[in-house]
Protein backbone atom coordinates (compact mmCIF):
# COMPACT_ATOMS: atom_id res chain seq x y z
CA UNK A 1 0.00 0.00 0.00
CA UNK A 2 2.47 2.56 1.13
CA UNK A 3 3.99 1.89 -2.69
CA UNK A 4 1.13 3.05 -4.19
CA UNK A 5 1.07 5.94 -1.24
CA UNK A 6 4.82 7.16 -2.46
CA UNK A 7 3.47 6.95 -6.32
CA UNK A 8 1.02 9.18 -5.35
CA UNK A 9 2.59 11.20 -2.62
CA UNK A 10 6.00 12.01 -3.82
CA UNK A 11 8.22 14.26 -1.83
CA UNK A 12 5.81 14.75 0.60
CA UNK A 13 5.06 10.97 1.15
CA UNK A 14 8.10 10.43 4.05
CA UNK A 15 7.55 13.77 5.46
CA UNK A 16 4.24 13.27 5.93
CA UNK A 17 4.41 9.75 7.78
CA UNK A 18 7.11 11.55 10.04
CA UNK A 19 5.11 14.28 11.02
CA UNK A 20 2.93 11.35 13.28
CA UNK A 21 5.79 9.32 14.16
CA UNK A 22 9.43 10.51 13.62
CA UNK A 23 10.55 7.10 13.01
CA UNK A 24 7.99 5.32 10.59
CA UNK A 25 7.81 1.71 9.76
CA UNK A 26 6.62 0.45 6.68
CA UNK A 27 6.67 -2.30 3.82
CA UNK A 28 8.67 -1.73 0.33
CA UNK A 29 9.45 -3.75 -2.59
CA UNK A 30 8.62 -6.86 -0.27
CA UNK A 31 11.23 -5.17 2.59
CA UNK A 32 10.56 -4.05 6.27
CA UNK A 33 11.50 -0.22 5.99
CA UNK A 34 12.49 1.96 9.06
CA UNK A 35 11.97 5.69 7.74
CA UNK A 36 14.31 7.96 9.72
CA UNK A 37 15.43 11.94 9.71
CA UNK A 38 17.23 14.63 11.31
CA UNK A 39 20.94 15.32 11.78
CA UNK A 40 21.28 12.43 14.34
CA UNK A 41 19.52 9.84 11.94
CA UNK A 42 21.68 11.29 8.96
CA UNK A 43 24.74 10.16 11.49
CA UNK A 44 23.24 7.03 12.25
CA UNK A 45 23.04 6.13 8.40
CA UNK A 46 26.22 7.34 7.62
CA UNK A 47 27.58 4.74 10.01
CA UNK A 48 29.08 1.80 7.91
CA UNK A 49 28.71 -0.43 11.00
CA UNK A 50 24.98 0.39 11.10
CA UNK A 51 24.04 1.15 6.93
CA UNK A 52 25.49 -0.81 3.67
CA UNK A 53 24.46 0.12 0.24
CA UNK A 54 25.59 -3.26 -1.15
CA UNK A 55 21.95 -4.47 -2.54
CA UNK A 56 20.37 -1.75 -1.52
CA UNK A 57 19.63 -0.19 -4.96
CA UNK A 58 16.76 -1.94 -6.74
CA UNK A 59 17.58 -3.54 -10.24
CA UNK A 60 15.44 -0.76 -11.89
CA UNK A 61 17.53 2.29 -10.38
CA UNK A 62 20.58 0.78 -11.16
CA UNK A 63 19.68 0.15 -14.80
CA UNK A 64 18.41 3.29 -14.98
CA UNK A 65 20.47 5.99 -12.79
CA UNK A 66 24.10 4.64 -11.66
CA UNK A 67 24.74 1.51 -13.15
CA UNK A 68 25.43 -1.89 -12.52
CA UNK A 69 28.83 -1.85 -10.21
CA UNK A 70 28.70 1.63 -10.01
CA UNK A 71 30.59 2.89 -6.73
CA UNK A 72 26.91 3.73 -5.04
CA UNK A 73 26.74 -0.06 -4.78
CA UNK A 74 30.47 -0.48 -2.55
CA UNK A 75 31.28 -0.46 1.08
CA UNK A 76 34.01 0.04 3.48
CA UNK A 77 37.77 -0.13 1.64
CA UNK A 78 36.49 -1.08 -1.79
CA UNK A 79 34.17 2.15 -1.92
CA UNK A 80 36.67 4.55 -0.60
CA UNK A 81 39.52 3.44 -3.00
CA UNK A 82 37.01 3.84 -5.51
CA UNK A 83 35.92 6.99 -4.68
CA UNK A 84 39.22 8.71 -4.30
CA UNK A 85 39.39 8.00 -7.70
CA UNK A 86 36.46 10.51 -8.16
CA UNK A 87 37.57 12.39 -5.81
CA UNK A 88 41.28 13.13 -7.77
CA UNK A 89 39.46 14.54 -10.49
CA UNK A 90 37.13 16.81 -8.49
CA UNK A 91 39.39 18.76 -6.18
CA UNK A 92 39.14 22.89 -6.76
CA UNK A 93 41.39 23.38 -10.01
CA UNK A 94 39.28 20.61 -11.43
CA UNK A 95 36.05 22.32 -10.52
CA UNK A 96 37.39 25.33 -11.43
CA UNK A 97 38.23 24.51 -14.88
CA UNK A 98 34.61 22.82 -15.32
CA UNK A 99 33.19 25.93 -14.36
CA UNK A 100 34.94 27.89 -16.71
CA UNK A 101 34.27 25.81 -19.49
CA UNK A 102 30.24 25.63 -18.37
CA UNK A 103 30.37 29.66 -18.32
CA UNK A 104 32.15 29.65 -21.46
CA UNK A 105 29.40 27.29 -23.19
CA UNK A 106 26.71 29.42 -21.77
CA UNK A 107 28.18 32.78 -23.22
CA UNK A 108 28.75 31.14 -26.65
CA UNK A 109 25.07 29.74 -26.89
CA UNK A 110 22.87 32.37 -25.11
CA UNK A 111 23.42 35.02 -27.73
CA UNK A 112 21.75 32.51 -30.41
CA UNK A 113 18.47 32.21 -27.83
CA UNK A 114 15.39 33.87 -28.87
CA UNK A 115 12.37 31.37 -27.73
CA UNK A 116 14.14 28.64 -26.10
CA UNK A 117 13.04 26.18 -22.83
CA UNK A 118 15.65 26.65 -21.16
CA UNK A 119 15.93 23.10 -19.48
CA UNK A 120 16.87 21.62 -22.64
CA UNK A 121 18.78 24.34 -23.76
CA UNK A 122 21.24 23.62 -20.39
CA UNK A 123 20.86 20.31 -20.62
CA UNK A 124 22.97 20.73 -24.39
CA UNK A 125 25.31 23.38 -22.36
CA UNK A 126 26.29 21.28 -19.87
CA UNK A 127 27.20 18.19 -21.92
CA UNK A 128 28.90 19.80 -24.15
CA UNK A 129 30.74 21.65 -21.17
CA UNK A 130 31.60 18.34 -19.47
CA UNK A 131 32.45 16.44 -22.46
CA UNK A 132 35.14 19.00 -23.58
CA UNK A 133 36.15 19.49 -19.99
CA UNK A 134 36.93 15.35 -19.81
CA UNK A 135 38.59 15.74 -23.02
CA UNK A 136 35.74 13.58 -25.35
CA UNK A 137 35.67 14.31 -28.41
CA UNK A 138 32.31 14.67 -29.43
CA UNK A 139 30.75 16.11 -32.77
CA UNK A 140 28.35 18.71 -32.10
CA UNK A 141 25.82 17.07 -34.19
CA UNK A 142 25.49 14.49 -31.63
CA UNK A 143 25.24 16.97 -28.38
CA UNK A 144 21.57 16.70 -28.53
CA UNK A 145 21.22 13.24 -28.42
CA UNK A 146 23.43 13.07 -25.77
CA UNK A 147 22.14 14.96 -23.31
CA UNK A 148 18.64 13.71 -24.09
CA UNK A 149 19.85 10.36 -22.80
CA UNK A 150 21.71 11.59 -20.27
CA UNK A 151 17.95 13.44 -18.56
CA UNK A 152 16.55 10.15 -19.49
CA UNK A 153 18.77 8.19 -16.71
CA UNK A 154 17.70 10.69 -14.30
CA UNK A 155 14.05 11.48 -15.43
CA UNK A 156 13.11 7.78 -15.32
CA UNK A 157 14.67 6.03 -12.23
CA UNK A 158 11.91 6.28 -10.35
CA UNK A 159 8.69 5.83 -11.85
CA UNK A 160 7.34 3.18 -13.84
CA UNK A 161 5.53 2.90 -17.46
CA UNK A 162 7.34 5.06 -20.70
CA UNK A 163 9.87 7.17 -18.58
CA UNK A 164 11.49 3.81 -16.83
CA UNK A 165 11.80 2.31 -20.28
CA UNK A 166 13.29 5.16 -22.18
CA UNK A 167 16.08 5.42 -19.51
CA UNK A 168 16.76 2.09 -19.58
CA UNK A 169 17.38 2.20 -23.36
CA UNK A 170 19.31 5.36 -22.99
CA UNK A 171 21.56 3.70 -20.11
CA UNK A 172 22.34 0.51 -22.77
CA UNK A 173 23.03 3.40 -25.49
CA UNK A 174 25.37 5.29 -23.50
CA UNK A 175 27.07 2.42 -21.77
CA UNK A 176 27.88 1.11 -25.10
CA UNK A 177 29.44 4.87 -25.77
CA UNK A 178 31.40 5.52 -23.16
CA UNK A 179 32.92 1.38 -23.28
CA UNK A 180 34.29 3.10 -26.73
CA UNK A 181 36.06 6.06 -25.29
CA UNK A 182 39.59 6.02 -25.36
CA UNK A 183 40.27 9.59 -24.97
CA UNK A 184 41.08 12.39 -22.10
CA UNK A 185 42.00 13.46 -19.06
CA UNK A 186 38.99 11.35 -17.39
CA UNK A 187 39.23 8.85 -19.04
CA UNK A 188 43.17 8.10 -18.37
CA UNK A 189 42.42 8.63 -14.65
CA UNK A 190 40.17 5.76 -14.81
CA UNK A 191 41.56 3.40 -17.15
CA UNK A 192 43.89 3.55 -14.68
CA UNK A 193 41.68 2.00 -11.41
CA UNK A 194 39.56 0.07 -13.64
CA UNK A 195 40.11 -2.36 -16.41
CA UNK A 196 36.64 -3.48 -17.21
CA UNK A 197 35.00 -1.46 -20.06
CA UNK A 198 31.52 -1.74 -19.06
CA UNK A 199 32.49 -0.78 -15.34
CA UNK A 200 34.71 2.11 -16.73
CA UNK A 201 31.71 2.97 -18.81
CA UNK A 202 29.44 3.10 -16.06
CA UNK A 203 31.74 5.94 -13.59
CA UNK A 204 32.62 7.92 -17.01
CA UNK A 205 28.73 8.18 -16.88
CA UNK A 206 28.85 9.01 -13.44
CA UNK A 207 30.70 11.87 -13.80
CA UNK A 208 29.06 13.19 -17.00
CA UNK A 209 25.36 12.27 -16.19
CA UNK A 210 25.57 14.41 -12.73
CA UNK A 211 26.70 17.17 -14.72
CA UNK A 212 24.52 17.30 -17.14
CA UNK A 213 21.49 16.69 -14.19
CA UNK A 214 22.80 20.45 -13.04
CA UNK A 215 20.08 21.34 -15.43
CA UNK A 216 16.99 20.42 -13.18
CA UNK A 217 18.46 23.31 -10.38
CA UNK A 218 19.76 25.97 -13.23
CA UNK A 219 15.68 25.57 -14.13
CA UNK A 220 14.66 25.33 -10.40
CA UNK A 221 17.44 29.05 -9.88
CA UNK A 222 15.37 30.53 -13.10
CA UNK A 223 12.43 29.37 -11.13
CA UNK A 224 12.88 31.32 -7.87
CA UNK A 225 13.92 34.12 -9.90
CA UNK A 226 10.68 34.55 -11.16
CA UNK A 227 8.98 34.08 -8.42
CA UNK A 228 11.36 36.05 -6.08
CA UNK A 229 13.07 38.64 -8.52
CA UNK A 230 13.84 40.65 -5.65
CA UNK A 231 17.08 38.47 -5.47
CA UNK A 232 18.25 39.18 -9.06
CA UNK A 233 20.36 42.19 -8.09
CA UNK A 234 22.63 40.26 -5.43
CA UNK A 235 22.53 37.73 -7.46
CA UNK A 236 23.81 39.41 -10.51
CA UNK A 237 26.79 40.71 -8.84
CA UNK A 238 28.22 37.09 -8.48
CA UNK A 239 30.78 36.42 -5.42
CA UNK A 240 29.11 34.81 -2.20
CA UNK A 241 25.60 35.71 -2.80
CA UNK A 242 25.82 33.20 -5.66
CA UNK A 243 26.88 30.42 -3.62
CA UNK A 244 24.53 31.10 -0.68
CA UNK A 245 21.80 31.38 -3.63
CA UNK A 246 23.16 28.48 -5.41
CA UNK A 247 22.98 26.72 -1.75
CA UNK A 248 19.32 27.84 -1.37
CA UNK A 249 18.41 26.64 -4.52
CA UNK A 250 19.37 23.12 -3.48
CA UNK A 251 18.17 22.93 -0.06
CA UNK A 252 14.37 24.22 -0.93
CA UNK A 253 13.87 22.97 -4.11
CA UNK A 254 12.87 18.76 -4.16
CA UNK A 255 15.57 16.44 -6.09
CA UNK A 256 16.60 13.35 -4.26
CA UNK A 257 13.62 12.59 -1.29
CA UNK A 258 15.35 10.18 0.74
CA UNK A 259 18.32 7.60 0.51
CA UNK A 260 18.45 4.11 1.06
CA UNK A 261 20.62 1.51 2.93
CA UNK A 262 20.38 -1.76 4.56
CA UNK A 263 21.23 -2.75 8.33
CA UNK A 264 24.52 -4.59 8.39
CA UNK A 265 23.13 -6.15 11.85
CA UNK A 266 20.17 -5.57 14.35
CA UNK A 267 20.05 -1.92 15.32
CA UNK A 268 17.92 0.21 17.35
CA UNK A 269 17.04 3.93 16.47
CA UNK A 270 14.95 6.01 18.79
CA UNK A 271 13.87 2.75 20.65
CA UNK A 272 12.93 0.73 17.64
CA UNK A 273 14.44 -1.91 16.24
CA UNK A 274 15.94 -2.58 13.39
CA UNK A 275 16.55 -6.17 11.83
CA UNK A 276 19.43 -6.61 9.85
CA UNK A 277 19.27 -6.78 6.27
CA UNK A 278 15.81 -4.52 6.34
CA UNK A 279 15.83 -1.42 4.75
CA UNK A 280 16.42 1.68 6.00
CA UNK A 281 15.43 5.11 4.37
CA UNK A 282 16.61 8.61 4.98
CA UNK A 283 14.86 11.67 4.79
CA UNK A 284 16.86 13.79 2.80
CA UNK A 285 12.95 16.50 1.65
CA UNK A 286 12.34 16.76 5.02
CA UNK A 287 16.03 16.99 6.71
CA UNK A 288 15.81 20.08 4.22
CA UNK A 289 12.86 21.50 5.39
CA UNK A 290 12.91 21.20 9.47
CA UNK A 291 12.58 23.95 10.81
CA UNK A 292 15.39 23.50 13.35
CA UNK A 293 17.67 23.48 10.91
CA UNK A 294 16.31 26.07 8.56
CA UNK A 295 13.81 28.50 10.40
CA UNK A 296 10.98 29.23 7.78
CA UNK A 297 11.92 26.52 5.31
CA UNK A 298 9.46 27.14 2.94
CA UNK A 299 10.76 30.63 2.29
CA UNK A 300 13.28 30.75 -0.03
CA UNK A 301 15.77 32.83 1.12
CA UNK A 302 19.55 32.64 0.44
CA UNK A 303 21.18 35.02 3.05
CA UNK A 304 20.54 31.96 5.62
CA UNK A 305 23.85 30.45 4.05
CA UNK A 306 25.91 34.43 3.21
CA UNK A 307 29.05 33.72 5.90
CA UNK A 308 27.44 30.99 6.98
CA UNK A 309 29.82 27.26 7.45
CA UNK A 310 27.73 24.75 6.48
CA UNK A 311 28.34 21.75 8.64
CA UNK A 312 28.28 17.98 7.41
CA UNK A 313 25.14 16.65 8.37
CA UNK A 314 23.22 19.90 7.80
CA UNK A 315 22.39 20.66 4.20
CA UNK A 316 21.83 17.40 2.69
CA UNK A 317 20.40 17.61 -0.68
CA UNK A 318 23.18 15.20 -2.11
CA UNK A 319 23.76 13.18 0.65
CA UNK A 320 25.57 14.36 4.08
CA UNK A 321 28.78 13.41 5.85
CA UNK A 322 32.20 13.61 3.96
CA UNK A 323 32.54 12.74 0.39
CA UNK A 324 36.15 11.17 1.58
CA UNK A 325 34.91 8.65 3.62
CA UNK A 326 30.77 8.34 3.32
CA UNK A 327 28.47 7.86 0.59
CA UNK A 328 28.38 11.65 0.19
CA UNK A 329 28.66 12.87 -3.42
CA UNK A 330 31.76 14.05 -4.60
CA UNK A 331 30.55 16.17 -7.80
CA UNK A 332 29.14 18.52 -5.01
CA UNK A 333 31.75 21.11 -4.99
CA UNK A 334 30.82 20.68 -8.71
CA UNK A 335 27.33 21.22 -8.33
CA UNK A 336 27.51 24.14 -6.31
CA UNK A 337 29.88 25.94 -8.61
CA UNK A 338 28.83 25.59 -12.12
CA UNK A 339 24.81 26.56 -10.72
CA UNK A 340 26.29 29.47 -8.75
CA UNK A 341 27.96 30.70 -11.79
CA UNK A 342 24.49 29.27 -14.33
CA UNK A 343 22.65 31.52 -11.81
CA UNK A 344 24.65 34.34 -12.25
CA UNK A 345 24.22 34.13 -15.48
CA UNK A 346 20.59 34.07 -15.49
CA UNK A 347 20.28 36.92 -13.10
CA UNK A 348 22.21 39.36 -15.61
CA UNK A 349 20.54 38.21 -18.48
CA UNK A 350 17.37 40.44 -19.99
CA UNK A 351 14.82 38.40 -20.84
CA UNK A 352 11.11 37.47 -20.37
CA UNK A 353 8.84 34.57 -19.36
CA UNK A 354 5.77 34.15 -21.14
CA UNK A 355 2.81 32.75 -19.89
CA UNK A 356 3.11 29.06 -18.94
CA UNK A 357 2.53 25.88 -16.76
CA UNK A 358 5.32 26.36 -14.28
CA UNK A 359 3.47 24.34 -11.42
CA UNK A 360 6.24 22.03 -10.38
CA UNK A 361 4.25 18.93 -9.77
CA UNK A 362 5.45 16.99 -6.25
CA UNK A 363 4.21 13.74 -7.36
CA UNK A 364 6.23 13.45 -9.91
CA UNK A 365 10.04 12.04 -8.96
CA UNK A 366 12.77 13.90 -10.38
CA UNK A 367 10.11 17.16 -10.35
CA UNK A 368 10.44 20.10 -12.57
CA UNK A 369 8.35 23.27 -13.61
CA UNK A 370 6.24 21.50 -16.14
CA UNK A 371 6.83 23.98 -19.40
CA UNK A 372 10.70 23.63 -18.18
CA UNK A 373 10.70 27.32 -18.21
CA UNK A 374 10.54 29.02 -21.20
CA UNK A 375 11.84 32.16 -21.38
CA UNK A 376 11.88 34.73 -24.36
CA UNK A 377 15.28 37.10 -24.84
CA UNK A 378 15.79 40.20 -27.09
CA UNK A 379 16.47 39.89 -30.70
Amino acid sequence: MDELRLLTGGYAWLPDRRRRAPTYRTRLLGRRATCIGGVDAAKFFYNERHIRRHGALPGPVLSTLFGHGAVHTLDGAEHRTRKSMFLSVMGPDCVADLTAKAAEVWDETVPTWRRVTLFDETSRILTRAVTDWAGISLPSNEIPAMAADQIAMVDGFATAGPRHFKARAARRRQEKWFAGVSEGFLYDVMSAHLRDPHTRAVELLNVIRPTVALSWFVTFAAHALHRWPKHRADLAAGGAYAVAFAHEVRRFYPFAPFLGGLAVQDLAWDGERIPAGSMVLLDLYGHNHDPALFPDPYVFAPDRFVGHDIGPFELVPQGAGWPDINHRCPGEGIAVAVLATLATGLARLDYEVPEQDLDIPFHRIPTRPRSGFVLRTSS
